[in-house]
């Protein structure tokens, strides 16, 4: 028989502890208007975008924003990303994860707090969960309440609310990668896709669940930032801190003892917290700092005669230096410091080398292949011909003329298999198709004397005046060596 270790409890031990729910209290401030700005300006662009209209011509979708799956193409307004050119979405990457690093060396988890998107709807689908069953304390009766008539009615009303919601996300999520007024005709007439509609109840459960039910949860133990930040942050980055040398100790009332601090633990902090901390332990990795706390204490300092500040932004630095009665450090030194402006000159660097790289990226590409076998073949005149296939790349969304050249094979003439080799010369030309890649059968002839296998170099350039140009190096073949 197994005996559990000397001073442990002998029963079974909870490995997981179940959670328990939260409920914020609303709150009116700054900071809580900030937060319905960002909400309501990234949730206007989410649903919005899809439908964005932008004239690339009639050989192009009109979709502003479109992932075309289906062509394998990635438009953005006037950028047009084709799958060889996967590194630009790589790069805004880099610039995202950059971006990510600045804004938490100098202000914490300011992404998390307001513009992440499990904040963003989990915010979404609290506010609704107010406007049904009432505030903070309503919330809490009828959460003890037995269950009635009322309170069945207001959890189908939420959960009903909250299923819309999430409908309305995955169905905007979808708009992304096909024509949105099209797509959305099929939906309604159930004439759309299998994939379609999966997708759709896919993220309306995801967006059910995450923003419904489990909330703080995905910060918590399924987001890794929380865990990443520490690295980020120092004693001069600007974070939501709780002043203890000003408010310790508690008074625990409105009446104040001599060597009381400023705080009255009227747990109003702690009750707007939508992931339910108390900022007065000190930095946590749960804190998402949405700074709801800053307007929760400002509110409470009015109302006591106290100044406003006891939960604010600031530094670690800035703290010591003003419990030490030294003046705080200007914010202006704060954001201004090797570190952030580091991650700023590699963000931009990352964001200026792509811009150029877009203006002047080639919008033509050319590949060719030689012919395996036969490697050649003999004329009747007893010239050689080798056969090409020459694939050309046209990534503007308009049909083009090119020229295709060829150098190198002394006295070598091509054609095209739609010509005869009447027409045979040095250079051809061959209209390409818009935003496609064209496929031409090319023959190449020249005298049999020479090498068994010489340089061959094709080139190809554009006829409009445009800069375009692109070129591919293979050989010419012949049966044996000639003297």
């Amino acid at each position: 028989m197994n005996m559990p270790p000397s001073g442990l409890p002998s029963g079974p031990r909870k490995l997981y502890v179940g959670r328990t729910d939260i409920f914020p209290r609303a709150i009116d401030g700054f900071y809580r208007r900030l937060k319905w700005a960002v909400m309501v300006v990234t949730l206007a662009i989410y649903y919005a975008t899809p439908w964005l209209r932008w004239d690339r011509g009639a050989y192009a979708p009109n979709q502003a924003v479109l992932v075309d799956l289906a062509h394998r193409r990635f438009y953005f307004f006037a950028i047009e990303i084709w799958p060889h050119e996967f590194y630009y979405v790589a790069g805004l990457l880099v610039m995202a994860g950059i971006g990510l690093f600045l804004v938490t060396s100098t202000v914490g988890r300011a992404w998390c707090g307001y513009a992440c998107p499990q904040t963003v709807w989990t915010d979404l689908f609290l506010h609704i969960e107010r406007a049904i069953d009432g505030d903070r304390n309503a919330q809490l009766r009828l959460k003890r309440a037995p269950w009635s008539v009322s309170k069945i009615g207001r959890r189908v009303l939420k959960h009903g609310i909250w299923l819309l919601v999430g409908l309305v996300t995955g169905g905007a999520w979808v708009f992304y990668f096909a024509d949105a007024p099209t797509l959305a005709h099929d939906l309604l007439h159930t004439e759309a896709a299998f994939v379609a509609y999966a997708t759709i109840a896919i993220l309306t459960a995801t967006t059910y669940i995450f923003g419904g039910f489990m909330r703080e949860q995905v910060c918590l133990y399924m987001c890794p930032w929380p865990r990443i930040q520490g690295a980020m942050l120092d004693e001069r980055s600007l974070i939501v801190t709780y002043k203890d040398w000003r408010g310790e100790p508690r008074s625990h009332g409105v009446k104040r003892s001599e060597d009381s601090g400023d705080c009255i633990d009227c747990q109003a902090c702690v009750q707007v917290c939508p992931v339910g901390i108390d900022i007065r332990d000190g930095a946590q990795f749960a804190c998402i700092t949405c700074a709801l706390c800053i307007d929760a204490c400002d509110q409470m300092m009015e109302k006591v005669g106290r100044p406003r500040g006891l939960i604010d932004y600031a530094t670690l630095e800035d703290c010591k230096a003003e419990a030490a009665g030294a003046p705080p450090v200007p914010v202006i030194r704060t954001l201004l410091r090797p570190r952030t402006l580091a991650y700023f000159g590699i963000w931009g660097a990352v964001g200026l080398l792509m811009v150029f790289a877009l203006g002047a990226r080639n919008r033509l590409d050319l590949a060719t292949a030689h012919d395996r076998n036969p490697l050649w073949v003999r004329l009747s005149n007893g010239d050689v011909r080798n056969a090409y296939t020459v694939k050309i790349r046209n990534m503007e969304s308009r049909p083009r003329t090119v020229r295709l050249t060829i150098d190198g094979v002394a006295q070598g003439r091509m054609w095209d298999s739609l010509s005869d080799d009447h027409k045979a010369g040095r250079a051809i030309l061959l209209t390409v198709g818009p935003d496609r890649v064209d496929e031409h059968r090319i023959y190449v002839q020249a005298p049999a004397a020479g090498p068994a296998a010489e340089a061959l170099a094709f080139a190809l350039t554009a006829t409009d005046g445009s800069p375009d140009r692109a070129t591919d190096d293979d050989r010419f073949d012949r049966p044996e060596t000639q003297p």
